[in-house]
């Protein structure tokens, strides 16, 4: 059975993670979400990991180069053989050249690259009605999952707060980045053949249906 090398794009409140859940699932990758990657090789003091380090702890940006370095010994290892599935990586289409260097140097190549397409406007809508308890972090939206009573946790009593990270005016500038540098990929990509674009308004389900379809497609027509 060919391999399933992906990667996921989309805006921020996009739902990459739902559909990273379930992908997950459905065909047995390992899940590599580049923050969780870079905390664990300098956790595991890898030499890689002392270099990103380094830099994390001057403040400094880590390089494309040892971010990819750090993704590639994931990719290159037992569990990554049969596929992968990277989350948060690449970021700009300086990363995606690395990235794509590494894969060539192991006689491997991306299958494809999932878009969650989603209208600015509701990634605010989404992100914005969050709202937290402030005693034990649990979660609400004030529209898609409300609480009973308004800013009062159903399970505890405390006080519901939105965190500032899901305020507007924040949203939006994570999105104006995301446009600026991340955005570019799928250009990048459509160039390539390997970019699929999916409805990520959708309902959850339907949007995992419809990816599920079409790598269920792609590997139809690898293997031919």
């Amino acid at each position: 059975m060919s391999e399933l090398n992906l990667i996921l794009l989309g805006p921020p409140g996009a739902g990459k993670g739902t559909q990273a859940e379930r992908l997950v699932a459905d065909f047995d990758l390992p899940y590599y979400a580049t923050g969780d990657i870079l905390r664990a090789a300098v956790k595991d003091g890898t030499e890689l990991g002392r270099q990103a380090k380094e830099y994390m702890d001057r403040g400094d940006l880590v390089p494309d180069e040892v971010i990819c370095g750090v993704i590639m010994e994931r990719v290159d290892s037992d569990e990554a053989r049969d596929g992968f599935l990277l989350d948060g990586f690449p970021r700009t289409v300086g990363q995606a050249n690395v990235l794509e260097r590494g894969l060539q140097a192991l006689g491997r190549r991306l299958t494809a690259a999932l878009l969650l397409d989603v209208p600015d406007d509701e990634v605010v809508r989404r992100l914005s009605g969050r709202r937290v308890c402030v005693k034990s972090g649990h979660l609400y939206h004030v529209e898609f999952d409300p609480p009973k009573h308004d800013d009062v946790c159903d399970q505890d009593g405390s006080r519901l707060i939105q965190r500032d990270d899901d305020k507007p005016e924040t949203i939006r500038r994570r999105l104006d980045v995301y446009h600026e540098q991340t955005a570019p990929l799928i250009d990048y990509y459509e160039e390539r053949g390997i970019l699929r674009r999916f409805h990520g308004g959708r309902p959850p389900g339907e949007v995992h249906d419809h990816i599920r379809a079409s790598l269920a497609t792609l590997r139809l027509e690898n293997e031919l």
